[in-house]
Parts: structure tokens; C-alpha cells; sequence
């Protein structure tokens, strides 16, 4: 009896500190920006976001997490989708001092790749920004985008394939975020000034509207306000060891994409850094 109390128990602070499964947006989050430009479909197993001449939206978790994983299936907008912005990030939702994760979904002119772009504010510092074409059409269907965040590293995934690490090196002095939890955004936006060849290409509002799609909301993490010692328990399977390095084939698929696939890393812009940013020399 003692035996199955205690395994109960266990169960039962597992369940409390750790969200984990495909949910319906409402279980998980709220509208942020613009109700009348959000729309529940499948009763709320996804969602429509719409951007026209009048708004765009988004919107955000309900709580903020400290480490975990945080995964969506997004379908971008299709065609001409020039000058706009389709963004799913963690935030800290602090002003000077924020951390932030960032997947920004760079609209193209029709034909063209798309590119996703990923940054990382730590401690309030940015500027990190990457930019990767993306190796498939991501408005024909929906592909998994996902953010590993554990003491050890950060991780962006897109269909299980890594195009971003940031390795926690404060033993050299680099920030890395790990105090401040984070809460879940996405936003579609008007970003014609700079999203698309530097702000050439502007967006085309006669194609307007224009949609984007998510369902699949899964986040895996610890909740704050929450149990106070769910954070730093090595015991979360994001801690453990088969996530505080990326496997070998991790690594070959991390190697096909930044030499096939990058067109722009922050490290190697000496117009902007002729020195590069420390992090750059400790194996980012």
C-alpha cells in the first residue's frame, strides 16, 4: 500500500509540474492583439491567424515556464507573402534586462525560398540573429517548429532538425537565460520596412488577407508560478543526458543545414561586428 501511495504521489507532482501533450489553444492560451483577427478551428485543435491593411494579431500562453520544450505545427501564408512577419518566440515579458528565443517566418515574393530568422536576447542583450532558407515549401503544409531550452543549451528545430545551438557558456562570461521563466508568443504582423531583402519587397495588399495556421500546441516545461524545486530537477527529461548535446545524427543534419541552407549569421557580419561577439569563438 505504502509502495503504490508513494508511486501515486510521484505521478501526481509529475503532472503538476510538467504541461505535456497536443492541447486546444484555449487550455494553454490567450488572444493578445486582436481578437477579430484570430479564429479556433477543429473546436480549437487549431488556429487562424489573419493579417490585413486594418491589424495583425497574435497571441500567448497563459503561464510563463522556466526550461522545457515548447512545440507548434505552423502552416505560413501562401503565395506573395512579401513584407510580413509570422513569429513564435519565448519572451520573458521584461523590458530592460528580457530574454527571448525567437522563430521569425520571413515572408518572400512568390517563388522564392522562405526564410526563418532566430535570435536570442540574454540578459537584454540581442543582436544574434541567423537566418536559414528553408529546404521545403512551408505553406503547403504544416511542419514542426520547436524550441529545447535546459540548462545545458538552447536548441531551434524545425521537423527535428536542428538549425540553431546557443551553448550555455558562463563559465566564459556569456550570458546564457536561466532565471528569468518565459512565456509562449506568436504574432503575424506588417514588417515591409525590413523583412523581405532588407525592406525592397513590399507587402502587396491586394493579396490580402493574408493566413497562417498553427495546431499542435505542446509545451513541455515548469509552469511558474509553480513547484519551486521543478526547475532545477535534473529528473526533467530535458536535463537529461541524451538532451544536453546534440546526437550524432543531430549533428550531421546541424552540419547540412548551415552550409546548405544559412545565408546569414551574425557572427561573420564584420560590418556590423569586426570583432565578433564573444559567443562566436565559444561554439555557438
Amino acid at each position: 500500500m505504502n509502495v503504490l501511495l508513494s508511486l501515486f504521489l510521484h505521478i501526481l507532482s509529475f503532472s503538476l509540474t510538467v504541461s505535456g501533450r497536443p492541447a486546444t489553444f484555449l487550455q494553454d492560451f490567450r488572444v493578445t492583439w486582436a481578437e477579430s483577427h484570430t479564429r479556433q478551428i477543429d473546436g480549437g485543435r487549431a488556429i487562424q491567424l489573419i493579417l490585413d491593411q486594418n491589424s495583425g494579431c497574435g497571441f500567448a500562453s497563459k503561464s510563463k515556464y522556466l526550461f522545457g520544450r515548447v512545440s507548434m505545427k505552423i502552416k505560413l501564408i501562401p503565395g506573395d507573402s512579401a513584407g510580413t512577419v509570422t513569429a513564435f518566440y519565448l519572451n520573458s515579458d521584461t523590458n530592460t534586462v528580457r530574454d527571448e528565443l525567437d522563430f521569425e517566418f520571413l515572408g518572400n515574393r512568390s517563388g522564392q525560398p522562405y526564410t526563418v530568422q532566430t535570435n536570442i536576447y540574454a540578459h537584454g542583450k540581442g543582436d544574434r540573429e541567423q537566418r536559414v532558407n528553408l529546404w521545403f515549401d512551408p505553406a503547403a503544409a504544416f511542419h514542426t517548429y520547436s524550441i529545447l531550452w535546459n540548462h545545458h543549451h538552447i536548441v531551434f528545430y524545425v521537423d527535428e532538425v536542428p538549425i540553431r545551438v546557443y551553448k550555455n557558456n558562463e563559465a566564459k562570461n556569456i550570458p546564457f537565460p536561466k532565471f528569468q521563466p518565459m512565456g509562449v508568443f506568436s504574432t503575424l504582423w506588417e514588417a515591409d520596412n525590413w523583412a523581405t531583402r532588407g525592406g525592397l519587397e513590399k507587402i502587396d495588399w491586394s493579396k490580402a488577407p493574408f493566413y497562417a495556421y498553427y495546431k499542435d500546441f505542446d509545451i513541455e516545461g515548469c509552469p511558474v508560478p509553480g513547484p519551486t524545486n521543478c526547475a532545477a530537477n535534473p529528473g526533467n527529461w530535458w536535463e537529461g543526458s541524451g538532451y544536453q548535446a546534440l546526437n550524432a545524427l543531430e549533428a550531421r543534419r546541424y552540419r547540412w543545414v548551415r552550409i546548405n541552407h544559412m545565408i546569414y549569421d551574425y557572427c561573420t557580419d564584420k560590418s556590423r561586428y569586426p570583432v565578433p561577439p564573444p559567443e562566436c569563438f565559444a561554439g555557438i
